[in-house]
Protein backbone atom coordinates (compact mmCIF):
# COMPACT_ATOMS: atom_id res chain seq x y z
CA UNK A 1 0.00 0.00 0.00
CA UNK A 2 1.03 3.71 -0.46
CA UNK A 3 3.45 5.12 2.02
CA UNK A 4 1.20 8.33 1.73
CA UNK A 5 -2.45 9.36 1.96
CA UNK A 6 -3.53 11.92 -0.76
CA UNK A 7 -5.86 14.66 0.54
CA UNK A 8 -7.57 17.83 -0.33
CA UNK A 9 -10.03 20.30 0.17
CA UNK A 10 -11.76 20.84 -2.39
CA UNK A 11 -13.24 24.44 -1.44
CA UNK A 12 -9.61 25.48 -0.72
CA UNK A 13 -7.44 23.66 -3.39
CA UNK A 14 -5.64 22.79 -1.09
CA UNK A 15 -3.70 19.40 -0.97
CA UNK A 16 -1.51 17.35 1.52
CA UNK A 17 0.39 14.05 1.40
CA UNK A 18 0.39 12.68 5.21
CA UNK A 19 2.81 9.95 5.95
CA UNK A 20 1.79 6.31 6.76
CA UNK A 21 3.95 5.78 9.79
CA UNK A 22 2.16 2.73 10.46
CA UNK A 23 -0.52 0.09 9.67
CA UNK A 24 -2.42 -3.43 10.02
CA UNK A 25 -5.70 -4.45 9.91
CA UNK A 26 -6.80 -2.75 13.29
CA UNK A 27 -4.87 0.46 13.22
CA UNK A 28 -3.31 2.93 10.84
CA UNK A 29 -0.70 5.54 12.29
CA UNK A 30 0.27 8.84 10.18
CA UNK A 31 2.71 11.91 10.55
CA UNK A 32 0.53 15.10 11.44
CA UNK A 33 1.67 18.29 9.99
CA UNK A 34 1.81 21.26 12.40
CA UNK A 35 -0.93 23.58 11.58
CA UNK A 36 -3.66 20.94 10.61
CA UNK A 37 -6.29 20.41 13.68
CA UNK A 38 -7.58 16.97 13.79
CA UNK A 39 -10.72 17.90 13.57
CA UNK A 40 -13.45 20.64 12.83
CA UNK A 41 -12.84 23.81 14.91
CA UNK A 42 -16.33 25.83 15.85
CA UNK A 43 -13.71 29.00 15.60
CA UNK A 44 -12.34 28.08 12.28
CA UNK A 45 -15.25 26.11 10.45
CA UNK A 46 -13.68 27.01 6.98
CA UNK A 47 -10.33 25.61 7.80
CA UNK A 48 -9.76 22.39 6.23
CA UNK A 49 -9.07 19.68 9.20
CA UNK A 50 -6.99 16.00 8.97
CA UNK A 51 -10.53 13.93 10.13
CA UNK A 52 -13.12 15.58 7.64
CA UNK A 53 -10.36 15.20 4.96
CA UNK A 54 -10.22 11.46 5.78
CA UNK A 55 -14.02 10.30 6.50
CA UNK A 56 -14.54 12.37 2.99
CA UNK A 57 -11.92 10.06 1.24
CA UNK A 58 -13.88 7.18 2.41
CA UNK A 59 -17.24 8.82 1.75
CA UNK A 60 -16.40 9.12 -1.44
CA UNK A 61 -14.28 6.13 -2.49
CA UNK A 62 -10.93 7.83 -2.64
CA UNK A 63 -7.91 5.18 -4.04
CA UNK A 64 -6.38 5.15 -0.54
CA UNK A 65 -9.85 4.10 1.23
CA UNK A 66 -10.59 1.71 -1.39
CA UNK A 67 -7.16 0.22 -1.47
CA UNK A 68 -7.40 -0.52 2.47
CA UNK A 69 -11.33 -1.23 2.36
CA UNK A 70 -11.71 1.16 4.85
CA UNK A 71 -15.68 2.22 6.03
CA UNK A 72 -13.99 3.48 9.57
CA UNK A 73 -11.21 5.66 10.82
CA UNK A 74 -11.40 7.52 14.30
CA UNK A 75 -8.15 9.29 15.85
CA UNK A 76 -7.16 7.80 19.51
CA UNK A 77 -5.53 10.72 21.23
CA UNK A 78 -5.14 14.07 21.37
CA UNK A 79 -2.75 16.44 19.61
CA UNK A 80 -2.73 19.99 19.06
CA UNK A 81 -3.23 21.74 15.62
CA UNK A 82 -0.44 23.06 16.25
CA UNK A 83 1.74 20.35 17.11
CA UNK A 84 3.34 17.76 14.33
CA UNK A 85 3.71 14.07 14.57
CA UNK A 86 2.47 10.49 15.54
CA UNK A 87 -1.19 9.93 15.33
CA UNK A 88 -3.28 6.84 15.80
CA UNK A 89 -6.37 5.65 14.12
CA UNK A 90 -8.59 3.16 14.76
CA UNK A 91 -10.01 0.87 12.25
CA UNK A 92 -12.96 0.10 13.98
CA UNK A 93 -15.13 1.03 16.64
CA UNK A 94 -13.60 -2.15 18.98
CA UNK A 95 -10.63 -1.35 18.66
CA UNK A 96 -11.20 2.49 18.96
CA UNK A 97 -12.51 1.32 22.70
CA UNK A 98 -9.66 -0.89 23.66
CA UNK A 99 -7.54 2.41 22.37
CA UNK A 100 -9.59 4.37 24.69
CA UNK A 101 -8.86 2.26 27.55
CA UNK A 102 -5.20 1.94 27.01
CA UNK A 103 -4.53 6.06 26.81
CA UNK A 104 -6.86 6.38 29.99
CA UNK A 105 -4.21 4.82 32.29
CA UNK A 106 -0.44 5.89 31.86
CA UNK A 107 0.72 2.81 29.45
CA UNK A 108 1.26 4.22 26.54
CA UNK A 109 4.57 6.30 26.30
CA UNK A 110 4.40 9.41 24.25
CA UNK A 111 7.89 10.93 23.37
CA UNK A 112 7.67 14.36 22.11
CA UNK A 113 10.78 16.77 20.68
CA UNK A 114 10.46 20.45 21.98
CA UNK A 115 12.53 23.43 21.33
CA UNK A 116 12.30 25.74 24.60
CA UNK A 117 13.81 28.92 25.98
CA UNK A 118 15.58 29.12 29.09
CA UNK A 119 18.19 26.70 30.59
CA UNK A 120 17.73 24.12 32.98
CA UNK A 121 19.66 24.05 36.06
CA UNK A 122 19.24 19.67 36.31
CA UNK A 123 19.48 17.63 33.42
CA UNK A 124 16.06 15.97 34.31
CA UNK A 125 12.93 17.52 36.28
CA UNK A 126 9.60 16.66 36.36
CA UNK A 127 6.82 19.11 36.52
CA UNK A 128 3.24 18.07 38.77
CA UNK A 129 0.90 20.95 38.66
CA UNK A 130 -2.63 20.01 38.20
CA UNK A 131 -4.28 21.88 35.19
CA UNK A 132 -7.57 23.55 34.42
CA UNK A 133 -9.13 25.27 31.41
CA UNK A 134 -8.92 29.34 32.15
CA UNK A 135 -11.71 30.84 33.79
CA UNK A 136 -11.91 33.55 31.00
CA UNK A 137 -9.96 32.89 28.13
CA UNK A 138 -11.48 29.58 26.87
CA UNK A 139 -8.40 29.04 24.61
CA UNK A 140 -6.29 28.87 27.83
CA UNK A 141 -5.21 25.99 30.07
CA UNK A 142 -3.80 27.47 33.62
CA UNK A 143 -2.22 25.31 36.67
CA UNK A 144 -4.88 25.22 38.99
CA UNK A 145 -3.34 23.12 42.14
CA UNK A 146 -6.80 23.13 43.94
CA UNK A 147 -9.78 22.91 40.74
CA UNK A 148 -7.28 21.08 38.39
CA UNK A 149 -6.89 17.91 37.19
CA UNK A 150 -3.78 15.26 38.01
CA UNK A 151 -1.15 16.46 35.57
CA UNK A 152 2.27 15.10 35.33
CA UNK A 153 5.19 15.45 32.93
CA UNK A 154 8.79 14.18 32.87
CA UNK A 155 11.58 16.29 30.88
CA UNK A 156 15.28 15.27 30.22
CA UNK A 157 17.31 17.54 28.56
CA UNK A 158 18.96 16.70 24.94
CA UNK A 159 20.68 19.52 24.07
CA UNK A 160 21.77 23.03 24.99
CA UNK A 161 22.26 26.06 23.05
CA UNK A 162 23.27 28.96 26.03
CA UNK A 163 24.05 31.66 23.10
CA UNK A 164 21.06 31.10 21.46
CA UNK A 165 19.03 30.89 25.21
CA UNK A 166 17.06 27.56 24.07
CA UNK A 167 17.28 24.37 25.38
CA UNK A 168 16.11 21.10 23.26
CA UNK A 169 13.75 18.19 25.21
CA UNK A 170 12.34 15.23 25.46
CA UNK A 171 9.27 15.10 26.81
CA UNK A 172 7.08 12.39 28.64
CA UNK A 173 3.54 13.22 29.66
CA UNK A 174 2.30 10.45 32.25
CA UNK A 175 -1.37 12.48 31.64
CA UNK A 176 -3.36 13.32 28.79
CA UNK A 177 -4.48 17.00 29.32
CA UNK A 178 -4.90 19.70 27.02
CA UNK A 179 -2.06 22.17 26.16
CA UNK A 180 -0.13 20.15 28.79
CA UNK A 181 3.24 20.32 28.05
CA UNK A 182 3.52 23.92 26.75
CA UNK A 183 1.29 24.44 30.14
CA UNK A 184 3.75 22.75 32.27
CA UNK A 185 7.22 23.84 30.31
CA UNK A 186 5.69 27.72 31.29
CA UNK A 187 5.10 26.82 34.58
CA UNK A 188 8.83 25.84 34.58
CA UNK A 189 10.06 28.63 33.65
CA UNK A 190 11.05 27.10 30.08
CA UNK A 191 8.30 28.43 27.62
CA UNK A 192 8.25 27.12 24.09
CA UNK A 193 10.11 28.48 21.19
CA UNK A 194 6.93 30.09 19.11
CA UNK A 195 4.29 29.05 21.39
CA UNK A 196 2.62 33.06 21.93
CA UNK A 197 0.00 31.73 23.79
CA UNK A 198 1.85 30.67 27.08
CA UNK A 199 4.70 33.55 26.01
CA UNK A 200 7.65 31.80 23.70
CA UNK A 201 8.77 34.05 21.27
CA UNK A 202 9.71 33.22 17.96
CA UNK A 203 13.38 31.96 16.63
CA UNK A 204 15.40 34.06 14.58
CA UNK A 205 18.47 33.39 13.12
CA UNK A 206 19.73 37.03 13.02
CA UNK A 207 19.57 36.83 17.31
CA UNK A 208 21.88 33.93 16.26
CA UNK A 209 24.01 34.78 13.85
CA UNK A 210 26.59 37.73 14.82
CA UNK A 211 27.29 38.91 11.09
CA UNK A 212 23.76 38.17 9.64
CA UNK A 213 22.91 40.86 6.99
CA UNK A 214 19.41 41.15 5.44
CA UNK A 215 19.23 41.73 1.24
CA UNK A 216 17.92 45.34 0.95
CA UNK A 217 13.96 44.73 0.46
CA UNK A 218 13.78 41.99 2.07
CA UNK A 219 11.71 40.99 5.51
CA UNK A 220 13.66 38.28 7.80
CA UNK A 221 11.21 35.31 8.41
CA UNK A 222 11.50 33.39 11.80
CA UNK A 223 13.36 30.05 11.93
CA UNK A 224 10.42 28.92 13.65
CA UNK A 225 7.31 30.82 14.09
CA UNK A 226 5.08 28.08 15.35
CA UNK A 227 4.65 25.87 18.77
CA UNK A 228 8.06 23.93 18.43
CA UNK A 229 6.68 20.39 19.65
CA UNK A 230 6.81 17.06 17.83
CA UNK A 231 4.77 13.76 19.06
CA UNK A 232 8.59 11.92 18.19
CA UNK A 233 7.65 8.23 18.79
CA UNK A 234 4.40 6.59 20.84
CA UNK A 235 5.56 2.97 22.73
CA UNK A 236 2.47 0.47 23.61
CA UNK A 237 0.75 -2.80 23.75
CA UNK A 238 -1.38 -3.61 20.39
CA UNK A 239 -5.18 -2.83 21.43
CA UNK A 240 -5.91 -6.24 19.80
CA UNK A 241 -2.67 -8.62 19.83
CA UNK A 242 -1.12 -7.28 22.78
CA UNK A 243 2.61 -7.40 21.25
CA UNK A 244 4.85 -4.24 21.59
CA UNK A 245 4.00 -1.69 19.26
CA UNK A 246 6.25 1.15 18.54
CA UNK A 247 5.49 4.38 16.18
CA UNK A 248 7.88 7.07 15.44
CA UNK A 249 7.93 9.75 13.29
CA UNK A 250 10.85 11.98 12.04
CA UNK A 251 11.66 15.28 12.82
CA UNK A 252 9.89 17.68 10.49
CA UNK A 253 11.90 19.71 8.28
CA UNK A 254 11.38 23.44 10.41
CA UNK A 255 12.47 22.16 13.56
CA UNK A 256 15.62 20.14 11.58
CA UNK A 257 16.79 23.14 10.13
CA UNK A 258 16.46 25.46 13.90
CA UNK A 259 17.97 22.80 15.48
CA UNK A 260 20.81 23.00 12.82
CA UNK A 261 21.12 26.43 13.73
CA UNK A 262 21.56 26.58 16.98
CA UNK A 263 24.42 23.81 17.23
CA UNK A 264 26.12 26.17 14.23
CA UNK A 265 25.29 29.17 15.70
CA UNK A 266 24.28 28.74 19.54
CA UNK A 267 26.29 26.86 21.32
Amino acid sequence: MSAVIKLSAPESRAFWEIPVLFEDDHLLALNKPAGMPVSPSPESPDQPDLISMLHGGIEVGKPWAVQRGLTYLMVSHRLDTEISGVLLFAKSKTTLMALSDLFGTEAPVQTYLALARGEPSTEQFTVDAKLASHPVNPELVRVDFEGGKKSKTDFSVLEKFPRGGCVSLRCRPLTQRRHQIRVHLRHAGFPLVGDALYGGKPLWLSRLKSDYRLKEGREERPLLARVALHLESLEMSHPVTSAPLAVSAPWPKDLQVAVKYLRQFGV
